[in-house]
């Protein structure tokens, strides 16, 4: 027998090792985008493009989808469809669908062009520093999403963005709409 072989083996097992490594590394690297943290964790709200302030707590009796974005982040851009139809399709159950976004201060000229592009319905803001590292903290990465139920409780936090994390968020989204 070749006592070559088994050296073949080991040395093809460690290049398929590290290859799969590397894909996986490529694959979150792609599946979200990174926003640089403001400082430190609090409380907060968010401000609307009318100027006007809102909270979690104004949202108390509804479903609330919470999407940390930025409109150059390119899974942002994958998943905003999603929300806009998820919103469509259990606004009459309670949902709300608020979009914040996290893109920076070069960033805010360009959401008005992104809400027409995508055809959004859904409050689109601009998250204290606070309150998006409250939520962010631990994980900078965009998209984000925060399902609440209707007493303000967070039920699943999704980070980044691929057809299967929107195909759970809907299920979720569909059975805390549906209480």
């Amino acid at each position: 027998m070749n006592s070559r072989r088994p050296q073949t083996v080991k040395r093809k097992l460690k290049l398929d090792l590290a290859l799969m490594m590397a894909l996986s590394a490529a694959l979150i690297f792609f599946a979200s985008c990174t926003r640089k943290p403001a400082g430190k964790v609090a409380t907060g709200g968010w401000s609307l493009d009318n100027q006007q302030r809102a909270t979690l707590a104004d949202y108390k009796g509804k479903v609330v989808v919470l999407d940390f974005y930025a409109t150059w982040c390119e899974p942002c851009r994958a998943e905003t469809p999603r929300l806009v139809q998820l919103q469509a399709q259990y606004q009459q159950q309670g949902l709300q669908v608020i979009g914040l976004n996290v893109g920076g201060p070069d960033d805010r000229d360009q959401v008005p062009a992104y809400a027409k592009e995508f055809g959004i319905r859904y409050p689109l803001a601009f998250p204290d520093d606070e309150f998006a590292d409250s939520l962010l903290g631990d994980n900078q990465n965009i998209p984000q999403a925060f399902v609440f139920d209707r007493n303000g409780e967070l039920v699943k936090r999704f980070i980044g963005y691929s057809d299967s994390s929107g195909a759970e968020l809907e299920r979720i989204v569909k059975d805390v709409a549906g209480k």
